[in-house]
């Protein structure tokens, strides 16, 4: 008896073919992370229509500003979220208006 195997090719990602990128398909939230008097990850790449939220999970109140103050998270305390859609491609700089060494970097690439 002879069994003959065929092997297909599909994407796990609903019709998303990235190649060997990893990057995620337009339109998915991503996330950075407020803690140890940081943001985590500090640079982050995504498509554009993504909706990037930020979470402050340190012990202290701390602000997502951005460089050229065209969006501003006000003061969030522990446990606060913010998020920002980033329609445009582009380089958007951030920091935290209160701890000046902290910053981060959204970057908004078509692909």
């Amino acid at each position: 008896m002879v069994a003959a195997v065929i092997v297909g090719s599909c994407s796990k990602s609903g019709g998303y073919s990235s190649g060997n990128n990893n990057t995620p398909p337009p339109g998915t939230a991503n996330a950075v992370s407020i803690v140890n008097m940081s943001f985590s990850p500090a640079n982050l790449t995504v498509s554009p229509g993504t909706t990037v939220t930020w979470t402050n999970n340190d012990a202290m109140t701390h602000t997502v500003t951005a460089d050229d103050n065209s969006f501003n998270s006000g003061n969030m305390a522990t446990g606060s979220k913010f998020s920002k859609a980033f329609a445009a491609a582009g380089t958007y700089p951030y920091h935290c208006s209160i701890h000046a060494g902290m910053t981060g970097t959204i970057t908004v690439k078509a692909y």
